[in-house]
């Protein structure tokens, strides 16, 4: 056997070794269900807020109005962020890939900007949160259909802080 051949195998080796001890070499996968800071279960956590609360709200076409819905997810997020303080907050705002770049990235700032309007009118102070336009250029779904369109018509809070336990 060849100096590169064992060099290559150690490596492998080293190699998969660590990949197990990602998982504290038990083999066992870390459960976000579980009841453990950062989890879903972690009603303080970003995960529990992402998955249980709702990051995102939808919009018609061309419209940067709240709906009833998207006003109902906003002031559950609105409560969560008046009782997590550590948290500050990012809204995206996104569009559909019809029209030009430049109307989606103005309308993507305006559903950014009615998410966070409706949110600080709930009492979150204004200076925890900032708005970002994406517009067209970061679409979930990527087809021509009003299936993928309705997907990527979105504001998204995006959660940063919250790691001072």
């Amino acid at each position: 056997m060849s100096g590169l051949t064992k060099v290559i195998l150690v490596v492998s080796a080293l190699g998969l070794a660590a990949c197990d001890n990602l998982t504290g070499g038990s083999g066992n996968s870390t459960d976000l269900n579980s009841a453990g800071a950062g989890s879903v279960a972690d009603q303080t956590s970003a995960a529990y807020f992402q998955q249980e609360i709702g990051d995102r709200v939808l919009f018609v076409v061309n419209q940067s109005t709240l709906t009833t819905q998207a006003e109902g997810v906003l002031l559950s997020q609105a409560n969560w962020l008046l009782a997590n303080t550590d948290y500050t907050a990012t809204i995206e705002g996104h569009a559909d890939e019809q029209g030009t770049r430049e109307y989606n990235l103005a309308l993507g700032a305006r559903r950014a900007n009615a998410a966070r309007e409706y949110l600080v009118s709930r009492g979150v102070a204004g200076n925890r949160i900032k708005v970002l336009s994406y517009g067209k250029e970061r679409p979930l779904e990527i087809c021509s259909d009003e299936s993928c369109y309705s997907q990527n018509r979105r504001a998204v809070t995006i959660l940063t802080g919250g790691l001072t336990g």
